[in-house]
Parts: C-alpha cells; structure tokens; sequence
C-alpha cells in the first residue's frame, strides 16, 4: 500500500511539473509576441515621424545636401560604379533661343533635377581656366588640409607675377588655413592659392601632381594643371564641361558654398614680428558685390570668378531657380566683365521657364 503510494505521489509531481513547463514556455510565447508587436509599432512611429507626421510623399524646397553628398569619406570610394549615374551627360551643342554667345566664348547651362542639358556651347573645347582653376586647389584643401593648421607664408608664395591678384602677404606672415581658404575663393588670391598649395602639397610640384590626378579621379578628361592658381600657361587648361564636375566636387564640402556667397571676407593675420594685419577683401563675384543682378527669382549659391588676359572672363555658378532647382551655368572667355555678366543672365533667365 506504501509503495503504491509513493508512485502515485511521483506521477503527480512528474504531472504538475510538466504543467508548469507548459505554462511557462506558453508565458514565453505569449511575451515574446507581445514584444514583437512593440518593436514593430515603434518601427511604424519612426517612419510616421520622419514622414513629417504622414505616410504620403512630401515635397520640399530644393538643399544642396539632397543633391550632393558631403559625406568626405564617400570621397575615396571606388568611382568606377555607375560614374555617371548623377551625371548631366553633354553629347553635342545645345542652342537656345535666349543665348548667343559671341565667337570665342563657350558655355553650359544644366538642369541638376532633371539631369537635362539646357545649353551647351563647345563644352569640350580647351579653355584656359584663369582663377577657376582655385576650385581645385580649394577641393584638396578641403579633402587634405587642416583649417585651423597655421601657415607661415613663404618667399615662394609671395614671387609671382607684377599685376597678380594678392592679398598683400609677406614672407614669414602667419595665416590659418581657414582664412586662406577664404582669401582663395573671395578673393582670388594667387598668394593664397601657393601658400594651400605649398601647405598641402608638401611642394608645389607635388601639390601639382595632386590636382592632375584628382582630376582625372573625377574623369576631367580635357583637363591639365600647371599651377594651383591659373596665371597663365599654355599647359594649363580645361573645358567647360571639366569645370562642371570639379564644380560639382567641391559642392560636396558646405564650407564651400558658405565661403562663395560671402561678398566680402575680413582676415586678421599676424605679421612675422607678431604684430595684427586687417584687411577686408571684396568678393571677385559680381552677383555678390551687387555690381550684377540676376534674373528675378534667380538665388546664387556659389561657385567661382576668373580672368586672365588670355581667358578672358569666366564665371562657374551653381544657382537656385523660383521653386528650389539648382543649376550649373559657365561662360568662359567673355571679352568683357559686362559681357560676361550679361552671357551668364541670358542663361540664367531660362531656369525658372525650364
């Protein structure tokens, strides 16, 4: 009787343990369904705020981040994926009625949203680039260099030709980075563009051999640099659609746009006795100077002035029309400031009829 007790005893605790782990691994269950339920109604919030509290398509005012990345370590990411991918790809001459261009000078006007040729006159001719050749040595300043390194300004920097455009350094004045990059894209200063150059570079040779091969990197074809600053040499040139895409580089860097649209720029420098240097140097651009108007509802974003006696004026601009659309528009060799100005607004007119 004892025995058969016992065993009765030992099937019943068998029995109620196989209850309990019944009902915790159905706790388990229930638990671990209820808590897939939280993480996806949390998902659904998150999509729901980033919607801006809705879950229809939005439309929003054109960014420059939208269209170019400022991630710099996407930079050194392989290019040869779909290069041309967020291209506006120029085949042949595009006229338009608005535009006639006088012999010698060539130009693009290019819809960035559509990625649609608007314009295009000799695109892959040579030019010479005067000053537009800074955007390059800015893009190296900004990939390589660091802003708030302190330069001091050598002989070298300051030897260049009579008539140069300068800042007024002299050897052994001290400048950040920062502020040559500045004196470069407000300026124009040639000083400055040797100073980044012999900074960055370690030597202007070098530096040189940077800006030939960076821009190949970009697929500059028509492309080849002498100097960082773009006084005149006959190995020194580029095309108008080259300037596009280094153009379209340095807009990958904020700091570019924010320097560009600045129509003056105040750099307190330190001479080599230590004493304080102010100058304000006037913008080289004439939108932002206000000695040029754009086409009504027209909003320059940046970009980059130069002239030399063999270029003739030339002007690169990233621009903005009425609803937020950003546009690339060039003119090189213009015989005349004016002329220029005029070239670029007869441009410019079509991006809001685009």
């Amino acid at each position: 009787m004892t025995t058969t007790t016992t065993r009765q005893r030992e099937i019943t605790r068998r029995v109620m343990r196989k209850r309990r782990k019944r009902r915790r691994r159905m706790l388990k269950t229930i638990l671990l369904f209820f808590l897939l339920i939280l993480v996806a109604s949390c998902a659904v919030l998150i999509i729901y705020n980033k919607k801006g509290g809705s879950f229809e398509d939005t439309i929003d005012t054109y960014k420059i981040a939208r269209e170019f990345s400022f991630d710099i370590a996407s930079l050194d990411k392989p290019r040869a994926d779909s290069f041309a991918s967020d291209l506006v790809i120029v085949t042949k001459n595009v006229p338009l009625d608005t535009v006639s261009l006088e012999p010698g000078e060539k130009g693009l006007l290019l819809d960035l949203t559509r990625r649609k040729v608007m314009y295009s006159q000799s695109a892959f001719e040579k030019v010479y680039p005067a000053s537009i050749t800074k955007l390059m040595t800015a893009i190296l300043a900004f990939k390589y260099g660091n802003m708030d390194q302190m330069v001091t300004i050598s002989e070298a920097d300051v030897e260049l030709e009579e008539n140069s455009q300068v800042v007024g350094f002299r050897p052994g004045d001290r400048a950040t980075m920062e502020q040559l990059v500045n004196c470069l894209l407000v300026y124009s200063g040639n000083d400055a563009a040797c100073a980044i150059a012999e900074t960055v570079g370690g030597s202007m040779d070098n530096f040189v051999s940077m800006m030939n091969s960076y821009a190949a990197s970009l697929g500059c074809t028509g492309t080849h640099f002498m100097n960082p600053h773009g006084l005149h040499d006959d190995n020194h040139y580029t095309t108008p659609y080259d300037i596009y895409l280094m153009l379209k580089e340095a807009l990958k860097y904020p700091r570019f746009t924010e320097i560009t649209q600045l129509s003056s720029y105040k750099i307190v420098y330190k001479r080599a006795d230590g004493t304080d240097v102010e100058t304000i140097l006037e913008a080289t651009d004439h939108y932002l100077t206000g000695e040029a108007t754009p086409p009504r509802n027209v909003k320059i974003l940046g970009g980059k002035t130069g002239t030399t006696s063999l270029a003739g004026n030339c002007l690169a601009l990233l621009s903005q029309n009425a609803y937020g659309e950003p546009y690339v528009s060039i003119v090189m060799g213009a015989k005349e400031k004016d002329v220029l100005y005029s070239q670029m607004n007869s441009l410019l007119q079509n991006i809001n009829a685009a």
